[in-house]
């Protein structure tokens, strides 16, 4: 597990971040879960509910529409730093489509109730999250 104060390192660099104000992005940084792909793992699925956003903190994954059929597409290969999930979570609509991991990956999790905190805790850091999503 990454200690906080990693996390919160890791989590300034990342542009969603910027400009929240260090207690906010602190407590954002608290609460945040940790989950392990290996490779060839599927995060997600098209068409599937989705109440959290990922971060990715090491590896890789590849975001692909019409997954396992022959017209199947991979319209993005993701990194460190890269993020995805959120139209899920602000949108309240099902995966637009797959993420498989690539190679290993460890993803950071954050909640849509996460969000749903920020924007009753501080309303004014939850709108620089969600311009910076947009």
């Amino acid at each position: 597990m990454i200690p906080t104060e990693e996390r919160l390192e890791f989590l300034r660099d990342i542009p969603i971040f910027a400009g929240l104000k260090t207690d906010a992005l602190k407590d954002l940084a608290g609460h945040i879960t940790e989950a392990s792909f290996p490779a060839g793992a599927l995060v997600f699925q098209e068409g599937e509910p989705g109440s959290e956003l990922f971060v990715i903190h090491t590896g890789r994954v590849e975001v692909i529409k019409h997954l396992g059929v022959s017209r199947e597409t991979t319209l993005a290969k993701l990194k460190p730093g890269d993020f995805f999930g959120e139209m899920a979570v602000i949108e309240r609509v099902a995966r637009s489509a797959s993420v498989r991991a690539a190679k290993r990956t460890l993803l950071l999790s954050i909640r849509a109730t996460q969000l749903h905190q920020m924007f009753v805790n501080r309303p004014d850091q939850y709108a620089i999250l969600i311009l910076n999503i947009s």
